[in-house]
């Protein structure tokens, strides 16, 4: 347990965060106690005391304190007799950015040198690190004062700024095609899967439970179709995704009836990507891919997270090593150029040796384009009941082998093209996107940037709304399968009222 005491309730969430790259498998209580006192007012000290209930705290527990003056901030850190406390003189009432990013320089400081530890992406801790590159590239600023500025303020290592802004200048060139304003992307939920992974927190139904109600579902999103197809008709659609869970879980006649649906209802006059997650190799067949080819399909994924037989038991993928090769190969028959493998870094009991492996098999494959994630623990995934039973110290990500999936990606002539973070990654590292020239994943790129209104349908599934002035209103459909079904009329409705703002 680490528990945090604030003096002011402000960056609750900023300091729960930064302190949870440092400390990933600890429970973190944030306290925000206005009577907060550091004793005996001398920093150094290391003795946190409260004016209530002092001689109760668990003396085995992390403590933190963060104490806000007028014109200086103190952290001070402790655990039993090892203390570091540090101030910085800040004016407390300046722009609520700037403060945020001086406190967490200063609590990033403390925690370096607390733990030893160094976080490659410095004090950033949100999911979208090339906003920042992107912004200053809009406002006309030059690569060296990006890279300055990141570094500086967000203290990231040079690798990173460099991969971000690489990343944010590859972006902005995808994106110059997309219609903003007069524009949308469309996104497709089949929330079932032939069995749910060990990492996934996604809507996702065993398929097996739910073959009986797929006809209610489809019939749901027909209506959701429906609706959106004609309130959206003065619109120019861009980009169209089919995720879950697995979209090929369902048949190869309940996917001709999805996509006949699709292409009955939306223009496809100015579409440049459709996107469809195949997925799992034990959901894919011939038939299916001539499916998905047949109604314009142009990029699939083909998923093996790892190439590794042991693992893949592990992580609750039913499928073998062959069915993957096998699955791609058949992709590949059916006339498909565009095919993305994702692969994950840091999966239980996974050596340095085992993702030179995954990687190298995949070379052999040479799909066009791999997304690279570093595991992260979601809360609602099984992975998270799994550690409490087997510990955190057989998941191990690191810097070489992040290195070598890049590696990898660059030997198959891929750039990096799009990047997000997530909570409890292991290593505190990214996923990053890689593709060959002109098979760039775009709907990828709208969803991290929040450039573009995305209208998404089916269970589980969220719409954003963004408007001329960034703003952005969401409206999201419930998780729960049945519920979804029962509810469409007003799964409906939400989007009307999302669109009104519009």
């Amino acid at each position: 347990m680490i528990e945090i005491y604030i003096n002011k309730a402000q960056f609750e969430y900023d300091i729960h965060s930064l302190i949870k790259a440092f400390f990933p498998s600890e429970e973190i209580k944030v306290n925000v106690e206005e009577q907060l006192l550091i004793s005996n007012q001398e920093v150094g000290t290391g003795l946190i005391s409260m004016v209530e209930d002092a001689s109760q705290r668990n003396s085995q527990n992390v403590f933190l304190l963060v104490f806000f003056e007028d014109e200086k901030i103190t952290v001070n850190m402790q655990e039993n007799d090892k203390f570091l406390a540090k101030t910085k003189e800040v004016d407390c009432s300046i722009e609520k950015a700037m403060l945020r990013n001086q406190l967490k320089q200063l609590l990033y400081s403390v925690l370096i040198e607390f733990t030893g530890k160094i976080l490659p992406w410095g004090t950033l801790t949100g999911i979208r690190p090339t906003k920042i590159p992107m912004t200053l590239l809009d406002q006309g600023m030059e690569d060296k004062e990006i890279l300055k500025y990141m570094k500086d303020t967000y203290l990231l290592h040079d690798e990173k700024a460099n991969l971000s802004l690489d990343i944010a200048k590859r972006e902005k060139e995808i994106l110059s095609l997309v219609h903003y304003e007069d524009g949308y992307s469309l996104y497709i939920g089949i929330p079932f899967c032939p069995t749910t992974c060990l990492y996934c927190s996604f809507t996702s139904y065993p398929i097996s439970s739910w073959k009986k109600k797929i006809d209610d579902y489809l019939k749901a999103l027909e209506k959701e179709m429906d609706y959106v197809s004609k309130a959206y008709s003065h619109k120019i659609l861009d980009s169209i995704y089919i995720g879950g869970g697995t979209p090929t879980t369902l048949e190869a006649e309940e996917l001709e009836r999805l996509l006949c649906y699709i292409t009955q209802h939306f223009s496809f006059r100015h579409v440049k990507e459709f996107t469809v997650e195949a997925g799992r190799a034990d959901s894919i067949t011939f038939e299916k891919l001539m499916v998905l080819k047949k109604y314009g399909v142009t990029r699939i994924s083909v998923n093996p997270q790892t190439m590794k037989a042991e693992t893949l038991k592990i992580i609750g993928r039913q499928h073998t090593v062959e069915q993957v090769v096998e699955a791609f190969h058949l992709a590949r028959k059916a006339g498909f150029t565009n095919i993305n493998m994702d692969l994950i870094l840091g999966l239980p009991g996974e050596t340095l040796d085992d993702v030179m492996m995954t990687v190298s098999e995949i070379k052999k494959l040479a799909p066009d384009s791999i997304t690279v994630h570093s595991l992260a623990v979601k809360r609602a995934s099984k992975l998270a009941k799994w550690i409490v039973e087997n510990g955190m110290e057989s998941m191990n990500n690191t810097e070489e082998t992040m290195k070598i999936a890049a590696n990898c990606a660059k030997e198959m002539g891929m750039n990096p093209y799009y990047l997000y973070r997530q909570k409890n990654m292991s290593g505190n590292f990214e996923n990053v996107g890689y593709a060959t020239d002109g098979n760039y994943g775009l709907y990828n790129i709208l969803i991290m940037e929040e450039k573009q209104t995305i209208v998404a349908l089916g269970a589980g599934s969220i719409s954003k709304l963004v408007l001329p002035e960034g703003r952005i209103e969401r409206s999201d459909n419930v998780k729960d399968v049945a519920l979804y079904i029962e509810k469409i009329e007003e799964m409906i409705e939400r989007k009307k009222n999302l669109f009104l703002i519009q």
